[in-house]
């Protein structure tokens, strides 16, 4: 039975490339998004996966729509 799954790598990947594109650090980004520096990191190394509250946190300090961010996550899986 396959029981499909989110791989944590990918979402902190695609994260972690928007925040560089934006040229945003991993400090000044928690800060906007409200969530720890350690659990940035945590989430952009895949250790973690955020939750769909901290994830829209994440999205909004982006400026980005969370269908984008999305979009990529669903292009790398």
């Amino acid at each position: 039975m396959y029981i499909p799954t989110l791989d944590g790598k990918i979402v902190g990947e695609v994260i972690s490339n928007f925040r560089n594109k934006k040229g945003v650090s991993q400090e000044v980004l928690s800060g906007l998004a409200d969530i720890g520096r350690t659990h940035l990191s945590a989430i952009e190394r895949g250790q973690r996966k955020p939750t769909l509250e901290t994830f829209y946190r994440l999205c909004c300090a982006l400026n980005v729509k969370m269908e984008q961010v999305i979009r990529e996550i669903e292009k790398k899986l």
